[in-house]
Parts: C-alpha cells; sequence; structure tokens
C-alpha cells in the first residue's frame, strides 16, 4: 500500500529534534522557524514534555470518557488560569478541524439558527468551514451539516452588520490571527464593533485561536488584543506540542446536555498529560513574554530588508509578503541555509517557530535569511 499523495513533500527525513532545530536521517542540522503550522509551541523534546508523556504512558495509555479523568478536570483548571477564562467550560477532542466543527454544532444547537458568517481568505481546518485562501467574491457554500456559510471582506463592519441584521445567523467565526490567509490581523476596532454587533443580534461570536493561540501573538489569544470575550473559543496545534488534542473553551452562556456533544480519542490520558506539561513549560519558562519580545525584534530587524514587501504578524506568528513569488527564496532557505518555513499562496512566508526561539536564535536566522537575497 502506498500513501495517499495529497502533500508536496520535500526529499528530508527528519529524525530527531531538540528545542528549535531539527536533524536529518544524514546528520544535517536544521533551524525550525516553523514548528508544523505552530504546533511546536514549547522546543521539540522538551525533557519535561518527554517525562509526563512518558510517566503518563507507563501508567495508563487510554481510557474512555465513560469514567471519570482528572487529568482532563486539572488541564480544564491550569488552561483557565493560564487564559484568563475560568468561568468558562472545557471540552476536549483531538484536532482543529474538529473543535470549529463542535464550536459550529453549539452556536446552532443555541440559537436554533442555521447560518454562519466567516471571512475571506479564513481557513478554519480541514471543515466546511473553510474557504480556499484564493477565493475573493463573497460565496455561500453548504457545509456538512444543514448550516451554510458566507465569506465577507475581513474588517469591513458594515458587511457584517447587513449580514446580521435578519438574526438568522448563528455564528460569526473569525481567526484571532489569519494564518493560512496570510498572517492578516483583524482591527482591534472591527473585533470590538463585531463583539457588540454579536451580542445585539444574539449571534455566537468564536474565536478560532488554533493558529495563533496558547500564547503564539505574544498574549495567551489574539483576541486579546482587542479586550473581547468571545463566547466561544476553538484551540490546538500548540496545545498539545505535536500530540493530537484540541479544545472549545465555552462561555458561562451555554447550557450543556448530556449527549449534546461527543468524542471517542478526545480527552484521552496521553493527550491531557502532554497539555498538562506544555502549560506548565510556558509558565515556568515565560514562553508567552519571550514570543512577544523575540517577535518584536525579529518583526523589526526585518523591517529594513527592503526585498520584503510587508512584515505582518504578532509575536512569533509572522507573515512576510513580496513583490514576486518565494518559491527560490523559500528552497534556498531549506536547502543551502538548512531553515524550515512555510508559506501562503505564492508571495507569502510564514514564520511560525517554537515559543521558545532566543535572540541568538533569531539572529542566526536573520543571518542566514540575508543569504538567500
Amino acid at each position: 500500500m502506498k500513501l495517499f499523495d495529497v502533500y508536496p513533500l520535500f526529499d528530508i527525513n527528519i529524525v530527531k529534534g531538540c528545542s528549535c532545530r531539527t536533524y536529518d536521517d544524514k546528520g544535517v542540522e536544521y533551524l525550525d522557524l516553523y514548528g508544523g503550522h505552530a504546533v511546536i509551541s514549547i522546543g521539540h523534546a522538551h525533557p519535561h514534555y518527554v517525562e509526563a508523556i512518558t510517566s503518563q504512558l507507563k501508567a495508563l495509555n487510554f481510557y474512555s470518557n465513560s469514567v471519570i479523568n482528572n487529568l482532563q478536570v486539572a488541564l480544564a483548571e491550569k488552561l483557565g488560569k493560564a487564559s484568563g477564562y475560568e468561568d468558562y467550560s472545557l471540552f476536549l477532542i483531538n484536532s482543529g478541524a474538529e473543535a470549529n466543527e463542535n464550536a459550529l454544532k453549539l452556536a446552532s444547537f443555541h440559537t436554533g439558527r442555521k447560518k454562519v458568517v466567516s471571512f475571506q481568505k479564513a481557513f478554519h481546518g480541514r471543515t466546511s468551514a473553510a474557504v480556499r485562501v484564493t477565493d475573493n467574491p463573497t460565496i455561500i457554500a453548504p457545509l456538512n451539516s444543514d448550516l451554510e456559510v458566507e465569506y465577507l471582506p475581513l474588517n469591513d463592519i458594515e458587511a457584517v452588520s447587513s449580514a446580521l441584521e435578519k438574526r438568522d445567523v448563528c455564528a460569526v467565526i473569525i481567526e484571532g490571527i489569519q494564518g493560512v490567509g496570510g498572517v492578516r490581523i483583524p482591527d482591534k476596532n472591527f473585533l470590538q464593533q463585531l463583539r457588540e454587533l454579536c451580542t445585539e443580534t444574539e449571534t455566537v461570536l468564536i474565536l478560532d485561536e488554533i493558529q495563533s493561540g496558547y500564547g503564539r501573538s505574544g498574549k495567551f489569544f489574539a483576541h486579546q488584543y482587542a479586550g473581547i470575550r468571545p463566547d466561544i473559543i476553538t484551540v490546538a496545534k500548540g496545545m498539545g506540542n505535536g500530540f493530537p488534542i484540541g479544545g472549545v473553551l465555552i462561555s458561562p452562556m451555554f447550557k450543556a446536555v448530556y449527549g449534546m456533544l461527543g468524542t471517542t480519542f478526545g480527552g484521552n490520558h496521553l493527550a491531557c498529560a502532554a497539555a498538562m506539561a506544555v502549560l506548565e513549560v510556558m509558565e515556568s519558562e515565560n514562553l508567552v513574554e519571550n514570543a512577544a519580545k523575540v517577535g518584536e525584534y525579529l518583526r523589526q530587524e526585518l523591517q529594513k530588508m527592503p526585498q520584503i514587501k510587508e512584515v505582518r504578524g504578532l509575536g512569533l506568528m509572522i507573515g512576510l509578503e513580496f513583490e514576486e513569488p518565494i518559491k527560490d527564496i523559500r528552497r534556498k532557505l531549506l536547502f543551502e541555509q538548512h531553515v524550515f518555513t512555510g508559506v501562503s499562496g505564492a508571495n507569502v512566508i510564514r514564520i511560525l517557530p517554537p515559543l521558545c526561539l532566543t535572540m541568538q536564535d533569531a539572529d542566526e536566522f536573520l543571518a542566514r535569511f540575508r543569504k538567500c537575497f
């Protein structure tokens, strides 16, 4: 049997990692400035993380959600304190796509409505709410369920107001920072007005923080720069530092009912152990503050490079837009300078390193990057 060929893969076999560096089977060291789409939050093979998973594996690998799992309770409490959402509830699943699908279901159950508003160039995982980043016009597309989604221009509050005025929209879903869409940040005023509109029309506001959350932006959640509180927040990626886990943070306005949501693997013991270790390392090593400091330094230095058209981002979520396609630059970075990065479309390089990136790591990246021009 062969693998189903849906991903273009580089001919590099990574066999181990440490902090912000990975190594292939030939012993070549790579500086990791991408972390698997922002998945690696505390660094590769962090000793505390490895110990937590190993200890849990020896004790108990997996058990179903039909029994009490005190690790889930402990994780919910720790995540509430770290994020500032202690009064919210946590539903644990396996991925960002699953988190967003459950968030949309919950919004529809709560409101009894069947429409969803999202934004152009949005990406909400491999779900029916995702739109290809090349789509420009407003479109309406069917969801896998009986919901339908409308895509509006980002930061256009008049378009949102018009869409919500009929009060038939169950939810507005928006990323804290658009990731796949090119690292585009919603305006603070737009988010604040969006919060007000959703409250006025009894529409559920969902913040997709799957890529921009967990300290990546320099705050625990990117939407906290705007000082708003959404009704539902979805998380994944950096939550498990590579172990599959996702979550839905749910406002007290929602009433839980047995059977409303469900999952087989969500919140299993190994996943909870991994997620607990991530929060413990983030706290002990001040990684949110580090992301803010090192990210600001990187953006300032990158803005000095005349080859870059625009530098966007917050914390360690950075997009570099060029006038020309970046395929050759990225290949030079990877095969000549041994630096992993990501892309968005044809003209944007994405930088999403582990949150433990040091100033020395940043300087090393900048030195290698300059050699590509």
